[in-house]
C-alpha cells in the first residue's frame, strides 16, 4: 500500500513539474515593469527606458530595473476617471526633448476639473520648462469622461481627445463647448488656421471632430496616415472610427448602445450628416489604448490593430481587411484591466495592465 502511494505521488509530482516547465516555455508574456496600479500611458525614450504615467498623479521613469519618480508635475486633479493620463514624445524628441502629457486639472473657471494638455522636458528627474497648451473649460465636479489620448501624425500635428464629461446632452454636439471632441494643435500649442471650425463664430478653434462620448484610443495608421480612434459607448455601442476633419460622429443623436438601465437613449443608429463607426462592440468591452501592429516580429498579426478591454480584461487583437473587421482574438486574457498599449523600439508589443505592470508579448 505504501509503495502504491509513493508511486502515485511521484507520478503526480513529475506531471506537475512537466506542466510548469511547458507553461514557462509557452508563456505568452513577460513582466517588464512590475508593481504598477493604473499605468494609464507609457512611452519609450531613445535609450529604451520607459516613462509611465500612473493615474493617481505620478510620472515614473523605469531604467535598468529601477523605477524613479519624476518630480515637478503640474497639480493633478484626481477624481473618478480623471488624473494623470497619456504621455507621448515629440516626433523630434532627440533634437528638442519635448514630452507631452494629458491630465485632469482644476485650473480655470468653475469647481472641479477638466482635461489639460501640457508639454515639458525631463532634466535630472524633474519635469521642467512646462508649457500649458490647452485647458478645456468650464470645470466640472463630474468624475466621468475626461478622455484622453495623445497622438502625433506624420505632419507633426498633435491630436488629443477629451470626453464629454458626462454632459451628453450639451457638450458633444456643440462646437462652442469643450468635451466630446478630438482636437488638433501645432506642436507648440498654436491652433492651425485650417482647422475646420477656425473661423466659425464662438467655436473652440482647436476642434478637429465632434460628437464623441469618451475617446480613450488614438492611433495613426502606419500605411495610410489616417487618424483612428475608439471610444466608450454606454451599455453597448463602443466604437472604432476613422477620424476625418470637421465630421460629426453622432453622440448622443445616434448610437448602438442603451442607457445602463437598459432604456433607450435614442432609436436612431444613423442620421444624415453623421458618421457611422467602422466597428462597434455590443456588449461593450470598455476600450482603452490602441496601436497598429507594424512589426515583423509578429508576421501573422502585421496590419492588425490592438485595443485593450477594461471590462473583460483582455487585449483585443483585431484583424482587418479593407477597413473591415474580419476577426477578433483575445490575448492576455484574465491578467487585469488592459489600460495602455504600445510598440517598443525593439518591435515588441507592450501593454500596461492594472495592478500588474508593463508586460511584453512574446511572438
Amino acid at each position: 500500500m505504501k509503495i502504491r502511494i509513493i508511486i502515485v505521488f511521484t507520478l503526480a509530482f513529475l506531471n506537475l513539474t512537466t506542466c510548469a516547465q511547458n507553461s514557462s516555455k509557452n508563456k505568452s508574456y513577460n513582466i517588464i515593469v512590475p508593481d504598477l496600479n493604473i499605468p494609464w500611458g507609457f512611452t519609450f525614450l531613445p535609450d529604451n527606458s520607459l516613462l509611465i504615467t500612473e493615474k493617481a498623479g505620478k510620472l515614473l521613469h523605469f531604467k535598468n530595473g529601477i523605477t524613479k519618480e519624476i518630480s515637478g508635475l503640474p497639480e493633478i486633479y484626481v477624481r473618478g476617471q480623471g488624473g494623470l493620463m497619456d504621455i507621448v514624445l515629440h516626433p523630434n524628441y532627440n533634437e528638442n526633448g519635448w514630452v507631452y502629457i494629458s491630465f485632469a486639472s482644476s485650473a480655470g473657471n468653475g469647481k472641479g476639473g477638466h482635461t489639460a494638455i501640457m508639454r515639458g522636458k525631463i532634466k535630472n528627474s524633474q519635469f521642467t520648462d512646462k508649457q500649458l497648451l490647452y485647458k478645456a473649460s468650464p470645470n466640472s465636479t463630474s468624475g466621468q469622461h475626461f478622455g484622453s489620448r495623445l497622438a502625433f501624425d506624420n505632419n507633426g500635428y498633435l491630436y488629443f481627445s477629451i470626453g464629454e464629461r458626462g454632459d451628453r446632452d450639451t457638450n458633444p454636439q456643440d462646437i462652442t463647448r469643450d468635451g466630446g471632441k478630438i482636437y488638433r494643435l501645432h506642436d507648440d500649442g498654436r491652433i492651425p488656421k485650417d482647422n475646420p471650425f477656425y473661423n466659425a463664430p464662438n467655436a473652440k478653434q482647436a476642434i478637429y471632430s465632434y460628437g464623441h462620448r469618451n475617446p480613450q484610443g488614438l492611433a495613426i495608421h502606419p500605411e495610410t496616415g489616417e487618424l483612428w480612434s475608439h471610444e466608450h459607448g454606454p451599455k453597448g455601442g463602443d466604437e472604432i472610427n476613422i477620424i476625418n476633419k470637421g465630421k460629426n460622429y453622432g453622440w448622443p443623436k445616434i448610437t448602438y448602445g442603451r442607457n445602463y438601465s437598459g432604456s433607450k437613449i435614442t432609436d436612431k443608429t444613423a442620421l444624415p450628416g453623421m458618421e457611422q463607426p467602422l466597428h462597434y462592440w455590443d456588449p461593450s468591452i470598455a476600450p482603452c489604448g490602441m496601436v497598429f501592429i507594424s512589426s515583423d516580429i509578429y508576421p501573422k498579426w502585421k496590419g492588425n490593430v490592438l485595443v485593450g478591454s477594461l471590462k473583460f480584461q483582455y487585449l483585443d487583437n483585431i484583424y482587418l481587411k479593407n477597413n473591415t473587421v474580419t476577426k477578433e482574438e483575445k490575448l492576455l486574457e484574465g491578467l487585469g484591466r488592459l489600460r495602455s498599449i504600445g510598440i517598443g523600439p525593439d518591435g515588441y508589443i507592450y501593454a500596461g495592465i492594472e495592478n500588474l505592470g508593463i508586460v511584453k508579448i512574446n511572438p
